[in-house]
């Protein structure tokens, strides 16, 4: 028998939670799934403009937790923290991952013009150099168009779910004219354009990211 296995979540939004579970239930069956969530590390990162190092030591605090209640992998879903989720990385035993690592492979993997969209910059920003540094890991010669839809963001605070979409779907239709696909920074905006009728392609994080991390869960034969 394969000894007791548990995954740990750590999110900064609490709505991601049954998100998550359901797609690590269909991918992990075997496994016991936890989530610890503090939306304070995003909120802080807004605003303060960039992950500081107190944001830093609190999501590693974080991570020391999860593997002292007997974590075998440990996943961050909030990609605004990417970058400091790889620097943690490597300092813990326990396999770590950021959640958008899947979507920037298949993004640089499908197209080579390729639209990054995000209503934080704070997110944006971490997602271009995720972007960029997956395609020349992988020998691809990628161009990347960035737009940034603050407006969103700001509306969504006042409580306008209908307003937010509207401005996320226009923002898309801007974009997508001048590339092949579309990278959604927060997988948040997917809704805006679930309605279909997308002459686009877009990526989102959640289940490419989940897909990659389980491959890479298999693999390792954790």
């Amino acid at each position: 028998m394969r000894p007791f296995r548990k995954l740990t979540f750590i999110h900064t939004v609490a709505a991601l939670e049954p998100v998550f579970a359901s797609l690590a239930s269909e991918r992990l069956p075997d496994w016991e799934l936890k989530a610890v969530t503090d939306e304070s590390l995003l909120s802080r990162t807004i605003a303060r403009g960039h992950v500081d190092q107190d944001v830093f030591n609190c999501l590693a605090r974080h991570i020391e937790q999860a593997n002292a209640n007997g974590s075998s992998a440990i996943i961050v879903t909030c990609s605004t923290l990417g970058e400091a989720v790889d620097a943690l990385a490597h300092r813990t035993v326990t396999p770590l991952y950021r959640i958008d690592r899947g979507m920037a492979e298949n993004a640089v993997r499908r197209a080579s013009t390729i639209g990054v969209l995000a209503t934080l910059g704070t997110t944006l920003e971490p997602t271009i150099r995720l972007l960029e540094a997956t395609a020349h890991q992988a020998g691809r010669r990628c161009t990347f168009v960035s737009r940034l839809c603050g407006d969103a963001f700001s509306v969504l605070k006042s409580g306008d779910r209908v307003r937010h979409d509207m401005l996320v779907r226009q923002a898309f239709e801007d974009l997508s004219r001048d590339v092949e696909l579309v990278v959604l920074a927060q997988a948040s905006m997917a809704r805006a354009l679930d309605q279909g009728g997308r002459n686009k392609t877009y990526l989102t994080s959640p289940e490419l990211g989940m897909d990659y991390i389980a491959e890479r869960i298999r693999l390792s034969r954790l």
